[in-house]
């Protein structure tokens, strides 16, 4: 037989019951707010992921693409349903860049504007990207794909500008070599073809082009070994971004700076400083801040159904324009401004 509980003990019992009681729900109670924060994780999550994503993918890595990084950073602020992106390829390597389209897809990207590697041999790996997403192009366009439309310059044009400048520069006429990023790509082929054609009926001759594959230590090479094979050479082109401050360099520690014409392409600082103390003749600059902001926006009105942005030919054409000393100043001025500095 138990023995009784006297009157004080029970009370002393049941109040520690009550004490026991409030701190299981207090426990429970932070338990179940904890969950409720848990389960909120994956549904924010959920909702950002629902903003379409539209990617900006370039062939390279290079200075050049700061503007077109400042264009993306402008329409997305202009279209905040919207997330833009711009990819930079580890490497300027067709494998490369369409694993990184490739990863792009499956991550739901909607929407791939491309600067290909080289077009001509990434027809059926541009196709199947184009199949799963709506593809555009920029820089160096892929006609022969199921791309929606190219935005960017034309590059036969760019070059006819660059024979502009070499004419002016050497009316008696010259020898010029070429140096190129990707021998392949179409904007290497049409600046190269566009400047031969600006150059018939001159004394002017564009003998040969070298390419690097952006390679920017081989870039320099290439100029220091023409310089070598060569020494008749009186005139160079830099038909890439980074091609004209190589051929800077190169000729700076040679000491033949201003000795022999330099024909630019694009507004690296190296390049707008060699135009403006006359060791670059100038310079045919595209604007790859248009290719961007505008790219984007029309990507996204594409999205939407909103086609009266695609012309019929599926070509949307920025021009280039040709820096010279006069216009650095003002230009370089405006290069900040688009930039927001």
């Amino acid at each position: 037989m138990r023995p009784a509980v006297s009157r004080e003990r029970a009370l002393a019992n049941a109040a520690l019951g009550r004490c026991i009681m409030k701190q299981l729900k207090r426990k429970n109670a932070a338990l179940f707010f904890a969950g409720l924060m848990l389960s909120a994780v994956p549904m924010a999550s959920s909702h950002a992921a629902d903003k379409p994503t539209l990617a900006f993918v370039v062939n390279g890595a290079s200075d050049f693409w700061k503007a077109a990084e400042a264009g993306v950073k402008k329409a997305q602020g202009e279209m905040p349903d919207y997330n833009m992106e711009l990819k930079y390829p580890e490497q300027a390597a067709v494998a490369i860049q369409q694993r990184l389209m490739e990863d792009l897809v499956s991550a739901g990207v909607k929407g791939i504007m491309v600067s290909a590697v080289d077009p001509k041999t990434q027809t059926d790996g541009l196709n199947k990207i184009g199949s799963q997403t709506a593809l555009f192009t920029t820089d160096s366009d892929a006609p022969k794909t199921n791309r929606v439309a190219y935005i960017g310059s034309s590059n036969v044009d760019a070059g006819k500008q660059a024979a502009e400048i070499a004419k002016k520069a050497m009316p008696d006429g010259g020898k010029c070599m070429g140096f190129v990023g990707l021998l392949g790509a179409d904007n290497a082929r049409e600046r190269i073809e566009g400047m031969k054609e600006g150059l018939k009926g001159t004394k002017i001759e564009l003998v040969d082009v070298r390419g690097d594959d952006i390679d920017q230590t081989r870039a320099k090479k290439n100029v220091e070994d023409a310089l070598v094979a060569s020494p008749d050479l009186t005139c160079m082109v830099g038909f890439y971004s980074y091609n004209t401050p190589r051929i800077y360099e190169a000729l700076r520690d040679a000491g033949k700076l201003g000795q022999i014409t330099v024909v630019g392409f694009d507004d690296d600082p190296i390049t707008l400083g060699g135009v403006k103390e006359g060791t670059v003749a100038a310079t045919v600059v595209q604007q790859p801040f248009e290719w961007a902001y505008q790219g984007m926006k029309l990507m996204a009105a594409y999205l939407k159904g909103d086609k009266s942005g695609v012309p019929a030919d599926g070509l949307i054409i920025i021009p280039t324009v040709i820096i010279g000393k006069d216009d650095v100043d003002k230009y370089a001025a405006n290069l900040k401004a688009m930039a927001g500095k």
